[in-house]
């Protein structure tokens, strides 16, 4: 089942949500950050290595032309199916200002920024709601037909759930535009379900922020359909994309690289099934199928226990701020063992 609700333009915050709530604002001085779904604490050496080489040549303006390829290349796709954008969130305004949708559909719990763009762009916005009960599983048929613009994550943040390349697939249909926001789809094994390869009519996002360490360099991209993308491209803003977002991107890009983020994803689920059953342990159910490097509980008194936790000195992601959740749920970021156990262990003694 799920629930269809409607937001009317305007402002960041609408029917008591902050939209533009993110977990970098639950992170403090003396905290260890559960809080934001970055995997890596700085970007990896070889790649440190190449940014700084790039220093040198930032007094000329910035040139995506390479990072197109090097997307293209990694994707198998032509040039002209890429946009390169200061992040995944980028892309979020550009579509917004790019088209003017009849009825756009938000589905929720998800990543708030693309219904924070169309808010502000003066689009209403219908949400569709996912159940808990039913794990946050997409039926595509909830999605209403006539819908022209659609967002859905996949794998899903907050939830974590991976949804299957067909229920995706079964959501486009001529004059519906389709956006599937893959921020995490390279922290699952395999590239599971991705859509990355095209389809008629949708538009993948994706981010080299989370498992790379690169959040404050803001690097990511758009794959589209050329028709798609040259509307984008119309409306971003000139050299919004840095030189040193253009080189990352052409340094995660190479194949290398795309072996070792495989590996990376590896060793995430691992630590993540490492997490789930340290919380099982502490009667704490994980909602859901998580596949992603973070995971969704709900925990009676869940407001007061994450005080309580970052009195203790754990940052932890409120739920409260997503569509479809409330204060008793809570995000946690996917750490390393040893992370798990001290943070487990002041789980317990807090709760």
């Amino acid at each position: 089942m799920a629930v269809s609700d409607s937001a009317s333009a305007g402002g960041s915050t609408s029917a008591g949500f902050d939209l533009h709530h993110h977990g970098d604002r639950e992170v403090g001085p003396g905290l260890v950050d559960l809080a934001v779904n970055v995997r890596l604490p700085r970007p990896p050496s070889w790649l440190r290595q190449e940014l700084a080489s790039a220093l040198d040549s930032l007094a000329a303006y910035p040139s995506t032309e390479d990072a197109v390829h090097a997307v293209a290349a990694r994707h198998g796709r032509p040039h002209e199916e890429v946009l390169v954008t200061a992040g995944a969130a980028e892309a979020f305004t550009l579509l917004a200002s790019a088209f003017r949708p009849r009825r756009a559909v938000v589905v929720h719990p998800q990543f708030t920024e693309p219904e924070a763009a169309l808010r502000a762009a003066g689009h209403a916005v219908e949400r569709v709601i996912l159940s808990e009960e039913d794990g946050f599983v997409l039926d595509p048929a909830l999605v209403p037909g006539d819908a022209d613009l659609v967002f859905v994550g996949n794998p899903t943040n907050p939830t974590s759930v991976l949804h299957p390349a067909a229920s995706l697939r079964a959501l486009a249909r001529p004059g519906r535009l389709l956006v599937v926001d893959e921020a995490f789809l390279d922290a699952v094994p395999g590239e599971a379900e991705s859509l990355a390869s095209g389809h008629v009519g949708v538009v993948v996002l994706r981010s080299l922020t989370k498992t790379w360490g690169l959040a404050g360099l803001r690097a990511g991209y758009v794959l589209a359909e050329p028709a798609v993308v040259a509307r984008l491209r119309a409306v971003q803003v000139p050299w919004s994309v840095s030189t040193l977002a253009g080189v990352a991107t052409v340094a995660c890009c190479r194949p290398a690289a795309v072996e070792e983020a495989e590996k990376l994803a590896v060793a995430a689920e691992a630590d993540r099934e490492y997490l789930v059953s340290g919380l099982a342990a502490e009667g704490v159910d994980v909602l859901g199928d998580p596949r992603g490097p973070f995971v969704l509980v709900r925990i009676p008194g869940g407001a007061a226990l994450r005080e309580r936790l970052r009195e203790a000195g754990y940052a932890v992601r409120r739920g409260d701020t997503f569509p479809g959740l409330g204060p008793d749920h809570l995000r946690l970021a996917v750490r390393d063992r040893a992370t798990t156990d001290a943070f487990l262990a002041t789980f317990r003694e807090v709760s």
